[in-house]
């Protein structure tokens, strides 16, 4: 099986959707697993700026040319910033999962969902197994 991207600097969940802690946000996108599991991806209904979520509450909505797939918040707290550039582009997604094809920034968010994810080595096996 091929080897999936996984940076060393980010925290991972079991539903494969990444989270870096940036100052006082939190970014949050999908795993290079989750891309590639996906497919070629068509669409991305992003949530509303200030809304609430709760850790493993639905966050947003990735379609592809597969599957419509929910995706998760790994921590709960409150969307600062979504990532409009994939109303024109959702294929960032695939492209650059770590990058440019982050889906939302959290304020607000409770550091301690941070010690419930795995880190990179653990999401390594994680993915082995799946």
């Amino acid at each position: 099986m091929a080897e999936h991207k996984v940076l060393d600097e980010l925290k991972y969940s079991k539903e494969h959707e990444w989270v870096k802690v940036d100052g006082d946000l939190a970014v949050v996108g999908l795993t290079d697993y989750a891309q590639e599991q996906l497919g070629d991806v068509t669409f991305v209904e992003l949530p509303e700026e200030d809304q609430e979520v709760k850790q493993m509450g639905e966050l947003c909505v990735v379609e592809s040319v597969k599957v419509a797939a929910d995706v998760y918040s790994p921590l709960k707290g409150v969307v600062a910033e979504v990532n409009e550039a994939l109303e024109d582009e959702p294929e960032l997604v695939n492209s650059d999962c770590y990058g440019a094809g982050w889906l939302v920034k959290l304020k607000d968010f409770d550091a301690s969902g941070l010690d419930e994810l795995m880190d990179a080595k653990a999401y390594k096996e994680f993915v082995a197994g799946e």
